[in-house]
């Protein structure tokens, strides 16, 4: 099913241009947070690799392709040195990092369900693998960095929902077998464009229904992608 929705050199090209994006937020962090080059790496490296890694590990796809692909490890470092050097100038395109960062949330939450599910998890199970394969590695960044994960902040836009519908859309053209290029695609659209709204127009989930506590509120960080 997976080799159907996408030849294995466009696969393959998506995967890079998702993992260069979310490399480049873990490098950005790791400048913010005044992290040596070293840490820079690391962040990048957690960042970019962390949910599919994640994802290869529970479903048993042993050696992750982290680690088998060259390609998946150096990408990270291309983004590092690119940060490294250029930072400033990465700061001032932050909107565009962020649209190609929807792109990528919007294509690993898809992958990442279909991966799942071929390796025989259920549709929940597939779904939720789905949002830890677009969400993972910016969980991991946050807390490596000694933050909260940002998936879990209300002052943050949404990440997590796009993610899930689009992990849904992809586990309910499954169970009526409907998933082809042209479903996955506009799967990854849907959770593509809800980031980018909720990007745009700072949407945000809910707290708790009456809350009364007297907790400080934190101020929002500097903008950038909540990976």
């Amino acid at each position: 099913m997976f080799q159907e929705l996408f030849s294995p050199s466009v696969q393959h090209s998506l995967d890079l241009a998702g993992i260069f994006v979310f490399a480049i937020s873990g490098a950005l962090l790791a400048v913010r947070k005044n992290f040596d080059v070293f840490g820079m790496a690391v962040l990048a490296e957690v960042t970019g690799l962390g949910g599919g890694l994640l994802r290869d590990l529970i479903i048993g796809a042993v050696p992750p392709a982290a680690f088998t692909d060259l390609g998946y490890f150096v990408t990270p470092l291309v983004a590092t040195v690119l940060v490294f050097f250029l930072h400033p100038h990465v700061e001032r395109i932050q909107g565009a990092v962020n649209v190609f960062d929807a792109a990528g949330l919007g294509l690993f939450c898809v992958t990442g369900t279909v991966k799942a599910y071929e390796y025989g998890l259920g549709l929940t199970a597939s779904a939720a693998l789905g949002l830890a394969t677009a969400a993972g590695g910016g969980v991991l960044r946050d807390v490596l960095a000694n933050e909260v994960p940002s998936l879990l902040r209300w002052d943050r836009d949404l990440y997590a929902v796009p993610a899930i519908v689009g992990a849904t859309t992809v586990v309910i053209c499954i169970r009526f077998d409907a998933l082809n290029g042209l479903t996955s695609g506009l799967a990854a659209i849907t959770a593509f464009v809800l980031r980018l709204l909720a990007t745009r127009f700072h949407w945000r989930a809910p707290r708790a229904y009456n809350r009364r506590s007297t907790a400080a509120e934190e101020p929002p960080a500097p903008s950038g992608p909540t990976i």
